[in-house]
């Protein structure tokens, strides 16, 4: 257990930060898992744009490598630009 003042300050804010990250991950996933069953084009495009949006934001915040986030970004271009 931590011994001092700023270090057990540092465990509840890394724990609230945690959970955070994890729902805007997590609700990120379920966004692309949806565009990716679309089969119309026009609600995909719609729904391209935020998605593309909640990518960045976790590339920004390095919930997710800038990598992965320009990974996810092209093949979901390349699924609606192929609908």
């Amino acid at each position: 257990m931590a011994n001092h003042k700023s270090a057990l300050k540092r465990i509840r804010s890394s724990e609230a930060k945690r959970l955070v990250n994890k729902y805007k991950h997590k609700t990120t996933r379920n966004a692309i898992k949806k565009l990716r069953e679309l089969t119309d084009k026009k609600e995909a495009e719609v729904l391209f744009p935020s998605v593309i949006s909640m990518l960045d934001k976790l590339a920004k915040k390095n919930i997710i490598h800038a990598n992965k986030a320009a990974n996810l970004k092209s093949g979901l271009a390349k699924h609606v630009a192929a609908l």
